[in-house]
């Protein structure tokens, strides 16, 4: 792993060593690191639900866990007409953001495609438009993957159960405070297509003159075949997303995402056809420049079509963000309850109702 690591830090530092050369060309390097510590009061060893953890990148038990070393180079030329980003990434939360990608390894063998968070080119004929080619972060849903752009450092279950990233072809136009983006992808969440199956991504955005409200209509989705000729079992998948920023005042702002993503299987498959709903509220609070504090409260819906969980599930997530220059240190309480018994007690035994904490280390560079 520390062979892959240096040999792809010195391919990045290359490349950005030619680049500068050229003064026709801008450069941008930044990267963070991030690790964490986190307890669950009734955690057992051995499983994700003994670890009562259904969310991504925080599946663990009393340990002390790298999340994810990132580097990332973005360059442009020609005034910014054209541009490209290589955005690589080290540890748990890129391996699972990049799960299809798994150990697939290029022709060269020292660089899996995991580690390649992002990697793509753009092209803008105008100043209202742009075209982006390549694997780029999915557009649905509040959070993202990088640590340091969330005031949480666990994740929503929209964020664990919508897709994550998408590879292909997409055109953003921009009319003054409004936004559209329309493209079109591989299956979700693939960077190398096994199906000729392909996706439809859009996005509707704007904001009031003032900018202090901001709103974002999201999709994605995708419709297979009837034979089941997809990577998976379903005859389409498609989420609508929705996301709203509130700045109240310089001190307090609020966000709220609201998804549905609904589910058609192959004929014969045996999975349930169906959609689940989730909300989430996050209400944040900054008193000084240097403390933050973060209340995200979700519920998520999947007790009539038993989609997802096939129970309902609350979960309250307090963090508090310490900023010391460019590291940010985030304690942070979770506590989850279900309709039915999801979880489980320190007996093993089914429970209703779990409870968290983590402490996270954020460095951005």
């Amino acid at each position: 792993m520390l062979r892959k690591l240096l040999i792809a830090t010195a391919a990045t530092l290359f490349f950005l060593n030619l680049t500068a050369q050229d003064s026709t060309k801008t450069l941008a390097i930044s990267g963070n690191v991030d690790a964490y510590y986190r307890y669950n009061f009734a955690g057992q060893g051995g499983s994700a639900r003994n670890f009562n953890n259904f969310t991504s990148f925080t599946n663990s038990q009393s340990s002390f866990e790298l999340g994810m070393a990132s580097i990332r180079a973005d360059a442009t030329a020609m005034s910014g007409k054209v541009g490209a980003t290589v955005d690589l990434g080290f540890g748990r939360r890129a391996e699972e953001f990049s799960y299809n990608d798994g150990e697939q390894e290029n022709k060269n063998g020292f660089i899996s495609l995991s580690m390649i968070k992002q990697a793509y080119v753009t092209y803008a004929p105008s100043s209202k438009v742009k075209f982006t080619a390549g694997k780029f972060a999915t557009h649905v849903g509040y959070e993202l993957l990088d640590a340091p752009l969330n005031r949480n450092y666990s994740m929503s279950y929209m964020f664990t159960n919508g897709p994550f990233f998408h590879t292909g072809l997409k055109m953003d136009i921009t009319a003054g405070p409004v936004g559209f983006m329309v493209g079109v992808t591989n299956f979700v969440d693939q960077t190398t297509s096994t199906t000729g199956v392909k996706g439809l991504i859009g996005q509707f955005s704007g904001a009031v003159p003032s900018g202090n409200f901001k709103w974002y209509l999201n999709y994605a989705g995708f419709f297979g075949s009837k034979t089941g000729n997809n990577p998976s079992t379903l005859k389409s998948l498609n989420q609508v997303d929705l996301v709203l920023l509130g700045t109240v005042s310089t001190k307090f702002n609020i966000g709220y995402n609201g998804t549905l993503q609904s589910r058609t299987p192959v004929e014969g498959s045996g999975d349930p056809k169906g959609a689940w709903i989730g909300n989430a509220v996050y209400l944040n609070f900054d008193p000084t420049d240097k403390v933050g504090l973060t209340l995200r409260s979700e519920f998520i819906s999947d007790d009539n079509k038993k989609v997802l969980f096939q129970t309902n599930i609350f979960a309250n997530t307090l963090s508090l963000d310490l900023k010391m220059g460019p590291l940010t240190i985030i304690p942070e309480l979770r506590y989850e309850s279900a309709k039915a018994k999801f979880f489980a007690d320190s007996d093993g035994d089914p429970s209703k109702n779990t409870f968290s904490a983590l402490v996270a280390a954020v460095f951005k560079f």
